[in-house]
């Protein structure tokens, strides 16, 4: 069968209008202007009810904590987030109700302590959709979706059960013969990512493993960085090597220290596992009433994530921050 021949059935579930899709992130102002706002402008402004977020990071490392707490806040709901691995920020979506579905490969607190109740009461209750990928192919879905192509080709996932619960569809390779799987783009509407550092026009710069952000990045409609902190665009270009989101990507830069608190991020703290054991407690024994008691005493009461962090403690916060030099020296 030439290329010429070939043609593929049309998948509803993952059917999209491609040229709208890339014609909303190609059209986005890429004029060279600051991009530096507050965190509660940045959320209002970007995170519309009813989107889907692309959460970067990976489970508790760069989790960008900040801008979570920030949703619940202002109580956007209906919310559909994607994610390699969802941690405690999709419990405590939960725990307000403004979560509706949610794509990712594993879900938890952490490695220790298990698969999220949470997340299996929601499930099991129909008040979350839960749809699961391999870890490969969500990444292939954002890139597919940062290539500004509909699909990427794979052998991964095939014959297995998420080949059949997902319903991906297959096609016999034009050029060897072989039988590829087809693995549909993902385009969120948000992607929000907490890094190291960025200039104001919204260069970003990322420390230790990217994981999936590059691709979140040219993938999203919109994009909000948080950051621990702006520098210039003279630093910037003294290491251009670094800059791994370029500004035309971005939307909103939001500084804030300690923003992926209590997961890690890399070359300045430490993840408080601490933090999420009893997070985890919680949740393990009481499920979304637990994760819904957490938000009402560390997002609700209080009134900003320097709050939130004022409620940690300095000494605290000083320590995982003196651990990460340790690992580093």
């Amino acid at each position: 069968m030439g290329i010429e021949e070939l043609t593929l059935p049309t998948n509803s579930r993952y059917a999209l209008d491609l040229g709208k899709k890339r014609s909303a992130i190609e059209s986005k102002v890429k004029s060279i202007r600051s991009k530096v706002m507050p965190l509660d402008e940045a959320v209002r402004k970007f995170v519309l009810p009813g989107s889907h977020l692309a959460i970067g990071g990976c489970l508790y490392s760069r989790t960008p904590t900040a801008a979570i707490h920030e949703i619940i806040r202002q109580r956007i709901g209906g919310l559909t987030i994607s994610r390699s691995l969802l941690g405690m920020e999709a419990d405590l979506l939960i725990g307000r109700s403004l979560l509706k579905k949610a794509v990712t490969s594993w879900w938890s607190t952490g490695y220790a302590w298990g698969i999220s109740r949470t997340m299996r009461e929601a499930v099991e209750g129909r008040s979350v959709k839960f749809e699961e990928w391999s870890h490969l192919s969500l990444g292939l879905r954002y890139r597919a979706a940062a290539m500004g192509v509909t699909f990427l080709p794979t052998f991964s996932m095939l014959g297995s059960d998420l080949q059949r619960v997902d319903s991906v569809e297959t096609i016999d390779c034009p050029y060897s013969g072989e039988k590829v799987l087809l693995i549909p783009a993902l385009y969120p509407d948000v992607g929000i990512i907490h890094a190291d550092a960025a200039d104001r026009v919204g260069n970003v710069q990322l420390s230790g493993y990217e994981f999936m952000d590059r691709d979140i990045a040219k993938s999203s409609e919109r994009v909000i960085v948080t950051v621990e902190r702006i520098i210039s665009s003279d630093a910037i270009r003294r290491q251009p090597d670094k800059t791994a989101i370029p500004f035309f990507c971005v939307d909103a830069v939001v500084k804030a220290p300690y923003g992926a608190y209590p997961s890690e991020c890399w070359n300045q703290y430490e993840a408080d596992f601490e933090h999420f054991a009893k997070f985890a407690e919680r949740t393990n024994e009481k499920g979304i009433a637990g994760a819904s008691a957490y938000v009402e005493e560390y997002v609700l009461g209080t009134k900003t994530f320097q709050n939130f962090l004022g409620k940690i403690g300095k000494v605290r916060l000083r320590k995982l921050r003196g651990n990460m030099r340790n690992v580093l020296n």
